[in-house]
């Protein structure tokens, strides 16, 4: 009984070392595997961590790139606004319009120099004695009067000045009309002696023929007050450009003088002048 009694401890013994031995393999087990899974876990939330600051650099390089190409734009707009506007008055002072006839109306490269030189290549004397009565003792004074007059109505100033020196044989007259009446392109005048318009001044008279000139060119209205008294007689905008103020060249028949080739005429005289 007594080695009976032994042995059932022994065996209960055994089972109890046994149960503890399987209890700690389970706990190193347990152990082991919650380390593996921490650390794929860790892996995982690295890999997730590195995806999401890959993506973040990548979003950043993005959004460098677009802020530089928006940049670049705005640089080549703004350099070719700039082009533009130092092109723009030459592009308009050279303007050509319809099939390479000379406008009336517009902007001008001619410069009040140039119209002085113009006159002074004519070799003449400047009737300083009788328009120095009306405003101009001389000749850069008259050549500025044109070019702020025309300039006022926006008729090119070098078509009535070039007008004038055609008309009067660079302001020396001997037609109908004299120098007195500061009449600078034959106003009124119809031949057979008819003396035509008289004007009070110089300014006034250059104001005149300008608006007359402005009638021809277009249907605008005038910018100041209208002093030309034969403005009401003319088909607006029938001349447009300088060749059609012959009536022989204009289309309509209109024009301001009979003469052929009038207009066409003071084209040469106009280029002759921009070569100064």
């Amino acid at each position: 009984m007594i080695w009976e009694s032994y042995e059932s401890m022994n065996q209960k013994a055994k089972m109890i070392w046994l149960e503890v031995g399987l209890a700690i393999a389970l706990v190193v087990s347990l152990s082991i595997l919650g380390a593996k899974t921490g650390a794929k876990s860790q892996n995982k939330e690295k890999k997730i961590e590195q995806a999401e600051a890959e993506n973040w650099a990548a979003a950043q390089e993005s959004d460098s790139n677009a802020s530089a190409k928006t940049m670049a734009g705005a640089t080549k707009e703004s350099s070719g606004a700039a082009d533009s506007n130092k092109a723009a008055p030459t592009a308009a002072a050279e303007e050509v319009i319809a099939d390479g006839q000379y406008p009336i109306m517009g902007k001008s490269i001619v410069t009040v120099e140039q119209m002085i030189s113009y006159f002074q290549s004519g070799n003449v004397p400047y009737p300083a004695e009788q328009l120095s009565k009306g405003g101009a003792d001389s000749i850069e004074a008259f050549c500025q009067m044109y070019f702020d007059e025309a300039s006022a109505e926006g008729v090119r100033p070098e078509v009535a000045f070039v007008q004038t020196m055609k008309e009067t044989g660079f302001l020396q007259y001997g037609g109908d009309a004299s120098v007195e009446q500061f009449n600078f392109a034959g106003l009124g005048t119809t031949g057979g002696g008819v003396p035509g318009n008289s004007y009070p001044d110089v300014r006034t008279g250059i104001r005149a023929q300008i608006q007359h000139l402005k009638a021809y060119a277009t249907v605008d209205a005038l910018a100041q007050e209208c002093v030309d008294d034969r403005y009401e007689y003319v088909m607006k905008g029938c001349a447009p450009y300088v060749e059609w103020l012959g009536q022989k060249e204009n289309p309509e028949g209109q024009g301001w003088a009979t003469a052929e080739n009038y207009g066409y005429s003071i084209v040469e005289m106009i280029h002759a002048m921009n070569q100064m």
